[in-house]
């Protein structure tokens, strides 16, 4: 099957898949709903097959490519150019707080390229405080562990910080027919909504990234053992947390608390931390343990 589609051939590397199906761009664009004056961000514009119906709805709005060749088609774009502020920029590197409009949050949108899907969301919610929602299209696996709750083989590291930042709602599926080339997998669109106040009180997200981490890092073992460097059975008993429990079944109630214990210890003077636990978030793969 060729990999060209509208004239463009599609670039490995970028991890690109563009969307072609009408009913399913329909769908999504429903999903979305841009108002005339929202402030819409789209990530990954690709050809333009959900730029274009947006366009239709919007004054104008910001659309963030990587790839130089789509970037300059889009600002030769014959109907929609005057609409578009094109920035040809990584996303994962990208200040998207640049972006917000005074009172305005951003909405930001995109069909996200496999392959970096993870590390942008996870980049995407340090922005939190500035979007108003997210809508993604995913690998169906990735939008089920983003919605995955405690007790589900799915839910990881990915469900808890996901969940932490904002809800997730499933909005579309879509199959791999709707695009060129065709992806080997089924694919969907999520609704991320950052929550306005957090669901859960945390003292330090980067404790609450260790502690999630280090137990998923180990799935299989109980807490007691994979938390072992952060905080002794001891304190997690004191929390009303079952030792035994493995990641899979604590829920992100029961990890702030963690969280918030193994923040307060390490605060304390006379704590030394034995081993460095704590992994950057975008750099782990997250096929093991997310």
């Amino acid at each position: 099957m060729s990999n060209k589609h509208l004239g463009h051939t599609a670039r490995k590397r970028f991890g690109q898949n563009f969307l072609h199906d009408e009913y399913i761009i329909d769908k999504i664009v429903s999903a979305i709903g841009p108002k005339h004056d929202d402030n819409i961000v789209e990530i990954g514009p690709g050809l333009g097959a959900l730029t274009e119906p947006v366009a239709e709805l919007v004054d104008s709005f910001t659309v963030i490519e990587l790839d130089r060749d789509l970037a300059a088609r889009l600002r030769s774009h014959p109907f929609i150019r005057d609409k578009l502020t094109v920035v040809e920029q990584d996303a994962l590197k990208f200040d998207f707080s640049q972006l917000r409009q005074s009172q305005k949050k951003i909405r930001v949108f995109g069909n996200l390229p496999y392959n970096i899907s993870t590390p942008l969301m996870f980049h995407l919610f340090k922005y939190c405080e500035h979007i108003q929602d997210m809508h993604f299209m995913l690998q169906h696996e990735v939008v089920q562990r983003l919605c995955a709750k405690s007790g589900s083989k799915l839910y990881g590291r990915l469900s808890v910080m996901a969940q932490y930042y904002c809800s997730a709602v499933p909005v579309v599926m879509v199959p791999p027919s709707a695009f060129k080339p065709a992806p080997k997998v089924d694919s969907a669109v999520v609704r991320l909504s950052p929550r306005s106040l957090p669901q859960y009180a945390v003292s330090s997200v980067a404790s609450l990234q260790t502690i999630v981490t280090a137990a998923f890092n180990q799935r299989r073992k109980t807490i007691r053992n994979s938390l072992k460097n952060l905080l002794s059975e001891v304190q997690i008993v004191a929390l009303d947390i079952d030792p035994d429990s493995r990641a899979e079944q604590i829920t992100i109630a029961q990890f702030a608390k963690l969280a918030n214990a193994s923040h307060k210890a390490s605060q304390a003077p006379s704590h030394e931390p034995s081993h460095k636990v704590a992994q950057e978030i975008s750099s782990h793969d997250p096929r093991h343990s997310d």
